[in-house]
C-alpha cells in the first residue's frame, strides 16, 4: 500500500562508510592536460592532419572527375583491363623485358672481347618489348605491332587519346591498363605511357593467343559501345538526399492530383 499523505515514510538504515585503505607509498597525482600541462594520450589524427598541396589536388581533380561529365574519348580510359588477365599480360611482358644499363655493358664487353680475337659477333636480333610513344606509333603505322599496351593514368591525357582510334583502324589489339608506373618497371623506367609487342617466342605463342583474344573481345569489338559512353555526372550523397527527397515530393504531388 501507498504510504497515507502527511505519514513520513521509514527512514531507511544509513549505509556505513567503509575507509579506502590508502598506501602510503603511492601518492596520487592526477594529471593536468591543460596548457603547459601533461600530454595528451595519442589519439588518431588523421582528420585533422594537413596533406600536402598535390595530394590535396590529387584528390579534388579526382572528385571533380566523378562530378563534371567526361565525354567518351576521355571515358574509354576508366575501363581497364580485369585483375586476372592484366596479371597473365604482365607475366608475358616480364619474359620480354629489356636489357639495362648493367646487362647493356656486359653484352658490349664480350662483343669488344671477341671482335678483339677475331670471333664473328652474334647479329642476332633479341625478342624484347618496345616503348616510347613515337616508336609505338611508328610501328603501328607501319603494323608492326601485334599488341598495344597503354597506361589509363598519363598525365596529359591527350598524348595516348588518340591511340585506341589509331590501333582500331589498323586493326591491332590494344589494351588500357592500370598504372604507368607498373608500365614503366618492366622497361627499366619510372613510368611509360604505352608498350608494344611486336612478335614472341614459338613457346609463348598459344599463351599470347588466348591473350589477344579476351583482348579483342574487350576492348577492339567493344569500341562503338565505349565511343558513345559519356563517364562522370555522379553526385556526392548530399546532393543524391536532396534530389531523393525531391522526387518523392514530386512523386507525392502527382499522386495526389491524380486523386
Amino acid at each position: 500500500m501507498a504510504p497515507k499523505r502527511g505519514v513520513k515514510a521509514p527512514v531507511a538504515a544509513a549505509k556505513k562508510k567503509t575507509d579506502k585503505v590508502v598506501n602510503p607509498l603511492f601518492e596520487k597525482r592526477p594529471k593536468q592536460f591543460g596548457i603547459g600541462g601533461d600530454l595528451p594520450p595519442k589519439k588518431d589524427l588523421t582528420r585533422f592532419v594537413k596533406f600536402p598541396k598535390t595530394i590535396r589536388i590529387q584528390r579534388q581533380k579526382r572528385i571533380l572527375k566523378q562530378r563534371l561529365k567526361v565525354p567518351p574519348a576521355l571515358n574509354q580510359f576508366t575501363k581497364t583491363l580485369d585483375k586476372n588477365l592484366a596479371s597473365n599480360l604482365f607475366k608475358m611482358l616480364l619474359k620480354y623485358r629489356p636489357e639495362d644499363k648493367a646487362a647493356k655493358k656486359e653484352r658490349l664487353l664480350k662483343k669488344a672481347q671477341s671482335e678483339a680475337e677475331g670471333k664473328p659477333a652474334e647479329a642476332k636480333k633479341p625478342i624484347v618489348v618496345k616503348y616510347g610513344l613515337n616508336h609505338v606509333t611508328y610501328l603501328i603505322e607501319q603494323n608492326k605491332a601485334q599488341l598495344v599496351i597503354i597506361a589509363h593514368d598519363v598525365d596529359p591525357i591527350e598524348l595516348v587519346v588518340w591511340l585506341p582510334a589509331l590501333c582500331r583502324k589498323m586493326e591491332i589489339p590494344y589494351c588500357i591498363v592500370k598504372g604507368k608506373a607498373r608500365l614503366g618497371a618492366i622497361v627499366h623506367k619510372k613510368s611509360a605511357s604505352v608498350l608494344c609487342l611486336t612478335t614472341v617466342k614459338n613457346e609463348d605463342k598459344l599463351e599470347f593467343s588466348r591473350i589477344l583474344e579476351a583482348i579483342k573481345a574487350n576492348f577492339n569489338d567493344k569500341y562503338d559501345e565505349y565511343r558513345k559512353k559519356w563517364g562522370g555526372g555522379i553526385m556526392g550523397s548530399k546532393s543524391q538526399a536532396k534530389t531523393k527527397a525531391k522526387e518523392k515530393v514530386l512523386a507525392k504531388e502527382a499522386a495526389q492530383r491524380m486523386t
